[in-house]
């Protein structure tokens, strides 16, 4: 059965909260100005997020609690697959988005959306299911055409297996899970003595994240890049790509900052990456948006194909400022059934995105939220924010600890570098009982390393563990006694104004 199409006056339930969601909300509302259409993005969400943006921006929204199962316990109800179909369905929406996280990756999932009919803004869940396992992944990707590492081809299920293929291929090598992402599930191997531990790590890991523990192992690349493509494909088998990004400044598989095009690398190398990965959406027959990811090896100057996200990922706003194009309308498009546009699509300008986040970098970046007391967002020239966060708003400390994407954009590469420091510079912060990862941020931009480009995905953790101090402390003590005497003087005021009012109104201030 065909996949149905989107209605134009569809209710689209979104699957997702905070940043996420308002990036559709808005994509939504941009597409009605657009085309006339009549779409209504419809938000779900938790009694604490009443007054987030994306609630209070969407078109209709509903409380979870209200279709709540009381055996989830303290599953966050934005995984729980048959809570959020029943609720699309009461809510009266015929489409889902799922943006980046929770459900949308989940190829079960969205097969329960088909057989209810509901259309999906993402690729069908044959396809999902295809792309979103690394072993099925690799496979298509081996008979594509599309260049792989070593690799044991088929599940390591038991700790036996693990050894004899790990001396197949070689040491040093990666212990990966077959169905995570975001990082999870995956351990490196550098010797016969850590295989054990590594193994049983990634497999618990991977059994809690996922619900099984199917694992495969793979060459382990010491120095590499982290190079992703952008890909959107229609109905009508037509495949865009926009570039290759760099998502080589990461800690621990969780990236800190992303850019394109990638700096230092031919022209050559970053058109063959992309037909890759053209290659394998069209073999997949995906539509909507995807990444293929692959690693660049500093060492042989060889890539390799890594693994796909069936999904938009957390720095897609970097293309779309660099090719000046709109992904999530992009999705809605492919959803009506309409071809995408057959033009190769010029790079305009280089962007570069920082990640925000409420975290301690001074306590091994341990997520540090609280209730926003003030934020003032930067603005100006080339500098776009994505952000899910008001002040006044409380950051959760069950989900995602990301304030703000700060994305800048320039003709050049040294530009929106300077644009970014001037950004954080311009950026208000304070997080009641929290703090975030600013100060760290600007360390990150005046290193030598940064500035050059081309660094490799372990540089953040040589650098953290290199380093004493992780963030320069200077005039603090000067900065720490400005504010004392600053919230002294504020103090005074509200005194002196109260003594007034008494005044004025005939009072005793000594009953003030």
């Amino acid at each position: 059965m065909d996949k149905p199409l989107l209605d134009p006056n569809a209710r689209i339930g979104i699957l997702n909260r905070g940043e996420a969601a308002f990036r559709f909300v808005r994509a939504v509302r941009d597409y009605n100005a657009l085309h006339g259409t009549g779409l209504q993005a419809v938000a779900f969400y938790l009694d604490s997020e009443e007054e987030a943006p994306f609630v209070e921006e969407a078109h209709l929204a509903f409380p979870l609690s209200m279709h709540r199962r009381a055996e989830l316990g303290s599953v966050t109800p934005y995984l729980d697959r048959e809570l959020m179909v029943r609720i699309l369905l009461a809510s009266g929406c015929s489409a889902a988005w799922a943006g980046w996280g929770f459900l949308s990756e989940d190829a079960a999932f969205v097969g329960m959306l088909e057989q209810q009919g509901l259309v999906f803004l993402g690729p069908p869940s044959r396809s999902m299911a295809l792309l979103g396992d690394k072993i099925t992944a690799k496979a298509l990707a081996e008979k594509s055409g599309v260049p792989i590492l070593p690799w044991s081809r088929d599940p390591v299920e038991s700790l036996e297996q693990a050894v004899e293929q790990a001396k197949r291929i070689g040491f040093p090598c990666m212990i990966k899970a077959a169905g995570t992402g975001g990082g999870r599930g995956i351990r490196p191997v550098l010797n016969a003595e850590q295989l054990p531990a590594q193994f049983q790590s990634a497999l618990e890991e991977a059994r809690r994240v996922s619900g099984e523990g199917r694992l495969f192992i793979e060459r382990l690349v010491t120095r590499a890049r982290h190079l992703e493509v952008q890909a959107l494909a229609d109905r009508q088998g037509n495949v865009q790509t926009f570039g290759v990004r760099d998502c080589s400044v990461q800690r621990k598989n969780q990236k800190i900052i992303e850019e394109t095009p990638p700096p230092g690398l031919p022209r050559q190398l970053l058109e063959e990456i992309e037909r890759s990965a053209a290659a394998l959406i069209r073999a997949a027959d995906y539509e909507s948006a995807g990444t293929v990811e692959f690693l660049y090896d500093l060492d042989t100057e060889e890539v390799s194909f890594m693994e796909v996200n069936t999904r938009l990922q957390v720095e897609h706003p970097i293309t779309e400022e660099a090719y000046g194009v709109d992904l999530v309308q992009g999705q809605i498009d492919v959803a009506f059934g309409r071809t995408i546009p057959s033009d190769t699509p010029i790079l305009r300008r280089v962007a570069i995105e920082l990640r925000l986040n409420a975290e301690d970098p001074e306590r091994q970046f341990s997520p540090s939220p609280g209730r926003v007391l003030r934020l003032r967002l930067p603005a100006g020239p080339g500098i776009r924010i994505d952000s899910g966060i008001e002040e006044g708003n409380t950051i959760p400390s069950e989900f995602d600890s990301m304030i703000a994407k700060i994305i800048a954009t320039a003709p050049e590469r040294s530009l929106a570098l300077a644009r970014l420091e001037r950004a954080l510079d311009e950026l208000q912060l304070k997080i009641q009982g929290g703090t975030s990862n600013r100060a760290f941020l600007r360390e990150l931009l005046r290193s030598e390393s940064i500035k050059a480009g081309g660094v490799h995905t372990r540089f953040v953790e040589e650098m953290v563990g290199s380093q004493r101090q992780l963030i320069e402390k200077k005039d603090w003590e000067t900065a720490i006694l400005a504010a004392g005497i600053e919230q002294y003087r504020l103090a005074y005021q509200v005194e002196l104004a109260n003594f007034q009012q008494q005044l004025s109104s005939g009072g005793s201030p000594a009953s003030a």
